[in-house]
């Protein structure tokens, strides 16, 4: 599974990271992470965010895919890991600033750190970071062919 399935959705019924199973014309179709259910949820009702989609601004003006941010802050799980996300906002700072040392502080609020500390320990839990190590591995060889055929 890769994160263009993955959505986050927030609204006054549903709240959470859903993968996503179909699309409709007035919302989606989702399954729960925890408990594999499926569900209608309306568009008119709750906002959908595709995590692919998501980017942590920097201070050169750009933005980090949230890909690259969940991977180095799995590299850095063992020396480093993810502060509770009710943790005090310095304490988030601190956190995130080892993980992403160019995230752009005044862009880039409490709110969010917390946001993208509980996707990850989510994914975690769902193995759904592994996937994508294995997929980046599968991407990586292929361009190395690609590569080594051009020449």
């Amino acid at each position: 599974m890769n994160l263009e399935k993955i959505v986050a959705i927030s609204g006054n019924t549903v709240n959470g990271l859903f993968e996503m199973i179909a699309n409709r014309s007035n919302g989606l179709v989702v399954e729960d992470l925890e408990t594999k259910k499926r569900r209608f949820v309306a568009a008119r009702r709750s906002n959908f965010t595709p995590l692919s989609s998501v980017g942590i601004y920097t201070d050169d003006g750009d933005a980090v895919d949230i890909k690259v941010v969940f991977e180095k802050m799995k590299e850095q799980e063992a020396d480093n890991p993810p502060v509770a996300p009710n943790s005090k906002e310095e304490e988030l700072r601190e956190y995130f600033a080892d993980v992403l040392p160019t995230y752009d502080e005044q862009k880039v609020y409490a709110r969010d750190i917390k946001r993208v500390i509980k996707w990850y320990n989510a994914l975690k839990k769902h193995g759904l970071l592994e996937e994508q190590e294995e997929e980046s591995a599968a991407e990586n060889e292929t361009e190395e062919k690609t590569e080594n055929s051009e020449e």
